[in-house]
């Protein structure tokens, strides 16, 4: 079952990616950003094999291609930011009641960023798991949106960029950059813990 939705996803990326190219990939990563459904690290090593290696491009070009992933990633990012600010807790815990989130993580993550604002959302950006949920609790501080969505864009190029990087030099091995995100996810989430801990106390 889940080899053949595998299957499917890889598919509909191939004929988006052969169809619209970076543009593409753009579209994606606002899809993903805005939503959270789609991996990311799928979309982007999937492009870096695809769209750069395949086609013979210089690897220099991995950091343009950064651009059109990372400024989708704003835009997608910025849609959720929006959502949180303009509809209030009120939509957001209803998506939470959805999606059974404790509103107790809610409330700490949103005092912890009208604390510390877009240092927290850039630092936000580079966690897996933590980075398309970042945006809701800046939208409920209502943090300035031109800081958000630098600290967001920053982020977003930061990890696209990578995960670009890596699909290219693995070439058609691609998949493990996913593989190798969920077998270390615990220890990834430990390090980015550790480092909005850091972050916080060298502020204070």
């Amino acid at each position: 079952m889940l080899d053949q939705i595998e299957t499917t996803i890889l598919s509909a990326l191939q004929s988006i990616f052969d169809q619209f190219g970076w543009a593409g990939v753009f579209g994606l990563m606002v899809f993903e950003n805005a939503t959270g459904i789609t991996p990311s690290e799928i979309i982007l090593a999937f492009a870096g094999w695809m769209l750069i290696e395949r086609h013979g491009i210089a690897p220099s070009f991995v950091l343009v291609a950064g651009l059109y992933a990372g400024l989708g990633s704003a835009i997608g990012a910025s849609i959720t930011y929006w959502v949180a600010r303009l509809g209030g807790r009120p939509v957001i815990d209803r998506f939470a009641k959805i999606l059974r989130i404790d509103p107790a993580l809610i409330n700490k993550a949103e005092e912890q960023m009208q604390k510390w604002g877009s240092g927290l959302v850039l630092i936000g950006r580079v966690i897996p798991g933590i980075r398309t949920l970042i945006s809701i609790p800046a939208g409920l501080a209502k943090i300035s949106f031109f800081k958000f969505f630098a600290a967001t864009f920053i982020g977003a190029y930061i990890w696209c960029t990578l995960l670009i990087g890596a699909g290219y030099v693995l070439g058609h091995e691609w998949m493990l950059v996913s593989e190798a995100i969920k077998e270390h996810l615990p220890l990834v989430l430990s390090l980015g813990l550790f480092t909005v801990g850091a972050y916080v106390a060298y502020q204070y």
